[in-house]
């Protein structure tokens, strides 16, 4: 039985779990509600445990949290790595990204029209974070493949929308970091995800649940 994605129709928390269905070829139905105008998900959002999404179908269960989602996919297809120590790396980054995360959305809710705060977050708080992620990436092979060194886990993917949603906040922000944005570029270029990465840009999809980006 194929699995079923359920969120709104914007990147948002979901989109890491579609890049990693669609770059393994792991069939999904990726079902969206409107953002804008939430009638129909307001239909169904009792249903799910805590009353919200990214929700994951799977056979007879339902799977919420972004981060059990991801980590129930990575045991389910082996993208957790091949070791204790390598799934205890992969959660480490992945908290790590979510921290990022975390700073980001703050930013784009909480201060977008707050004087000085966007000079703030794209000069100080972003190439903090992206030194500290750059240098934990670099213990892996020098940071010349992917989190776990030569093998892809489900964690690459979180990683990746992180970075790629801000270069879309700003086009420079990876140039003072030649690893990351060489990590970016690789990504980029993986078959599966091409199709996918033109069409999405094409779409003008919303980021996050508002039209700020």
């Amino acid at each position: 039985m194929a699995y079923e994605l359920i969120y709104f129709d914007i990147r948002g928390l979901a989109e890491m779990t579609r890049l990693l269905f669609i770059d393994q070829g792991i069939q999904f139905t990726d079902t969206r509600f409107s953002v804008v105008d939430k009638t129909e998900w307001l239909k169904i959002k009792d249903s799910f445990p805590f009353g919200q999404v990214p929700a994951l179908k799977d056979g007879d269960k339902t799977i919420v949290q972004t981060g059990a989602i991801m980590r129930h996919l990575a045991r389910k297809h082996n993208l957790y790595g091949d070791s204790e120590e390598d799934c205890t790396h992969a959660d480490i980054f992945f908290e790590g990204v979510r921290d990022m995360r975390n700073k980001y959305a703050r930013f784009i809710y909480v201060d977008w029209d707050v004087e000085g705060k966007r000079e703030e977050f794209i000069k100080e708080i972003v190439p903090t974070a992206l030194a500290q992620i750059e240098s934990l990436l670099k213990t892996r092979q020098n940071g010349e493949h992917f989190v776990l060194g030569e093998k892809i886990s489900f964690v690459d993917y979180n990683f990746f929308e992180e970075l790629d949603i801000l270069l879309v906040l700003e086009k420079t922000i990876l140039d003072k970091f030649p690893v990351l944005k060489a990590y970016h570029k690789r990504m980029t270029e993986r078959s599966n995800l091409q199709e996918h990465l033109k069409k999405r840009a094409a779409s003008g999809i919303w980021i996050n649940g508002t039209d700020r980006m």
